[in-house]
């Protein structure tokens, strides 16, 4: 046989629930039983830090006169969610060991990478193979920058008259840069 609480006890019980129930924010509440019944919850969102870099071109530097430096700068797109739109940029040659260097099987040629975080700019800051340039700022309003600004940062490639005049004449020397954008 089961022994029910007096009427008395069974009220301070409800009240003690109710209270803890009134403290706990975003709760559900349920509906009542009656000719219409009401419940409510609390809904919340949230996404992950996304980012995308669109926009780039290959580099190709032909027949250069190896006096003068060789240079070319690009503007691309670089978007995140982040609130002020925060990233950092790695980038990584294929090179040994990530090196930024350009190869014809035998002979090895680097080459500079400057990026800079506004568009139409030919000088930036110089990046190091594998290390995340921090404190870059986005003005992208969609990934693909669809909409204006329709880039919003550059990168800039250069081998200098150097290296270019240790380069055999009529021979291709090739090698791929990654670049890596991390919402920050």
């Amino acid at each position: 046989m089961f022994h029910f609480a007096s009427p008395s006890r069974r009220a301070t019980v409800a009240i003690v629930c109710a209270a803890l129930l009134a403290g706990s924010a975003n709760a559900a509440t349920q509906g009542t039983l009656g000719a219409t019944s009401t419940g409510t919850i609390s809904i919340t969102a949230s996404v992950a830090a996304r980012a995308q870099i669109t926009g780039l071109q290959d580099v190709t530097f032909s027949a250069v006169d190896p006096t003068v430096a060789a240079s070319n700068a690009q503007s691309d797109c670089v978007w995140t969610n982040t609130l002020n739109g925060g990233y950092s940029i790695t980038a990584t040659g294929s090179g040994a060991s990530g090196a930024f260097t350009l190869t014809n099987s035998t002979a090895t040629v680097p080459y500079s990478v400057q990026w800079a975080s506004s568009a139409a700019q030919t000088s930036g800051s110089a990046l190091t193979s594998g290390t995340a340039k921090t404190g870059m700022t986005s003005t992208a309003t969609s990934p693909t920058c669809t909409a204006a600004p329709l880039t919003t940062s550059s990168l800039i490639i250069g081998i200098s008259s150097t290296n270019l005049f240790t380069m055999t004449a009529n021979t291709t020397y090739t090698g791929t840069l990654s670049l890596v954008v991390t919402p920050q």
